[in-house]
């Protein structure tokens, strides 16, 4: 409960200031930085977009562990040993927000210090009510009993006359006494669930305006009046031929509330558009910066663009496809003035997060955007309003910045992005690859009436553009498939696949696809995992038939 004091009290003063945190956000950002490649993979792949939560709760109940430790010591040893623990709690929380991506400072430890403070009062005052105080009114009634007994003693020498019997009452009246002066098990039962009652109370309730105060940060209002320019180009809506007549296989666009987050913000930044600043910077001839309006002033353009993680595993769902709006940006590029010897363009994120990629990326005519708009309204919080960088064909981890404040360019060799120092490429195309969409592993495939079952899924390989899909049937020939309508080469394609089953009654059978790009390219059967430029190999599934 003291923990959870500290905890409370902490996410109260957090969220007096905008740029102070819960220590928790702050220790949890730590984990991220420091935590190898595969231990990211594996909790993306067990936990998929719902990581940070997950994070989030192991570090409570670490927390919770640690307290009850440290909570058993202080009440079973020594008060001291409890306010040393809560006071390295402190240390770790001052040292995590001083050594912050971003206004890492002794400033931004106030939430951590003054929680640890009103942690350790807490601890002290439910000790001093629980153990203390008990054996105070224990010590004195011993006293008290010590002198009754002085005097019955006296009074005993002085009347020779009393009986045995005489004396055993006297004494009974002495243990009774001495006794009288400690609280009893009812009592202290009755006394720590009122200390902890009293130390829930606080603790949930300085937590809950805490996070009251909070959410006066929030961009959720801004994002609500933003208004998007209206592009120059003109996209006719998504026609009907894009898309297969199979069911379950994925919408050809992405609704936002089902686009994939994978990031490293464990809240989602608050960035405002009213303070909201894009700077261009490093090895530019004419360095500049635009406020978010100045940016909508530009000649925006609109695109169909298809966004995959590296950390998507064969077969994955991190993967989404959108209507992106936004600024060109080589047309940015080209008004900043590019310096001879650039190869890098870096994007950093409001939190501190780096992409970097190569500088051909953004200057050969693909359709690399600075966006602000996702199928037709402002960016989502979660998806990196007010801007966000797109670039089509490379993994977004080195190329789609996120609440993007600095456009800096630079070298390979003077500057490594955020991933690069922890095991990934500094150099990431996206793979070609596909997936079987409309049937999972060890599902079941009905056979329809005209004795044909029907599979179907998505294929990709932005900037190239996807050619065709092949389909393997248990070890079989490959057949091809049938192609929804190729919408541009930086968006994926849907394609579906009709067999008649060589067996029925549960029979298991083995399907396999994979893609040809624009190129000719077959993908690859050389199966890879994610770590260190993205997952190879065909998607397989065993499916049963009836």
């Amino acid at each position: 409960m003291a923990g959870g004091v500290a905890l409370g009290v902490a996410e109260l003063v957090a969220g007096i200031n905008r740029n102070w945190r819960s220590p928790v956000l702050d220790v949890g950002d730590r984990i991220i930085d420091n935590v190898p490649p595969f231990v990211k993979d594996f909790a993306i792949e067990q936990f998929g977009t719902n990581d940070k939560p997950a994070l989030l709760i192991g570090i409570g109940v670490a927390l919770a562990i640690y307290s009850m430790i440290i909570g058993a010591l202080a009440f079973t040893k020594r008060l001291s040993i409890g306010l040393i623990g809560i006071g390295l709690f402190g240390l770790i929380g001052i040292y995590v927000a001083m050594t912050r991506r971003v206004d890492g400072s002794f400033f931004n430890a106030m939430p951590t210090i003054i929680g640890a403070a009103m942690g350790a009062v807490a601890l002290w005052a439910a000790h001093h009510f629980l153990i203390s105080a008990p054996e105070a009114a224990l010590g004195t009634a011993d006293d008290s009993a010590r002198e009754h007994r002085a005097t019955t003693d006296v009074d005993r020498n002085a009347e020779p006359s009393s009986t045995d019997g005489e004396r055993d009452d006297a004494d009974e009246l002495v243990f009774a006494e001495a006794g009288s002066g400690g609280p009893s098990r009812r009592e202290m039962l009755a006394r720590s669930g009122g200390v902890i009652g009293a130390l829930a109370v606080i603790a949930g309730g300085t937590g809950a305006i805490g996070r009251a105060l909070g959410g006066r940060f929030s961009a959720a209002s801004s994002r609500d009046e933003a208004n998007l320019s209206i592009p120059q180009n003109t996209l006719d809506p998504i026609p009907d031929g894009v898309s297969v007549d199979v069911e379950g296989v994925s919408s050809f666009i992405t609704p936002n509330d089902d686009f994939y987050r994978i990031d490293t913000a464990l809240t989602v930044p608050q960035v405002p558009t009213e303070t909201y600043k894009l700077a261009i910077t490093g090895m530019v001839d004419n360095p500049f910066e635009m406020t978010y309006d100045e940016l909508l002033d530009r000649d925006t353009v609109e695109h169909d663009i298809t966004l995959t993680c590296v950390s998507n595993t064969v077969g994955g769902e991190l993967i989404g496809n959108a209507r992106w709006r936004g600024v060109r940006l080589d047309e940015i590029l080209a008004e900043a003035g590019v310096q001879s010897g650039a190869t890098q363009v870096v994007g950093r994120s409001v939190d501190g997060y780096t992409c970097g990629f190569p500088i051909e990326a953004a200057t050969d005519g693909r359709n690399a955007l600075v966006a602000f708009g996702m199928n037709g309204e402002a960016l989502p919080l979660e998806h990196g309003f007010p801007v966000r960088l797109i670039v089509p064909g490379l993994y977004g981890y080195i190329s789609a910045t996120k609440w993007l404040t600095e456009i800096e360019l630079t070298t390979f060799e003077d500057f490594e992005s955020y991933w690069v120092p922890r095991g990934y490429a500094d150099r990431a195309p996206i793979k070609l690859m596909s997936r079987i969409d409309s049937v999972d592993g060890l599902g079941t495939l009905t056979v329809g009436d005209d004795g044909m079952a029907a599979i179907g899924g998505v294929a990709w390989a932005q900037t190239r553009g996807i050619d065709s899909v092949e389909v393997q049937i248990d070890d079989g020939e490959w057949q091809p498939a049938d192609m929804g309508d190729k919408l541009n080469d930086d968006t994926w394609r849907q394609w579906a696949f009709r067999f008649e089953p060589a067996a029925r009654d549960r029979a298991r059978t083995s399907i396999r696809c994979r893609a040809i790009d624009s190129n000719g390219e077959v993908q690859t059967d050389e199966r890879t995992e994610p770590l260190p430029n993205g997952a190879s190999g065909h998607h397989q599934i065993i499916v049963f038939i009836e």
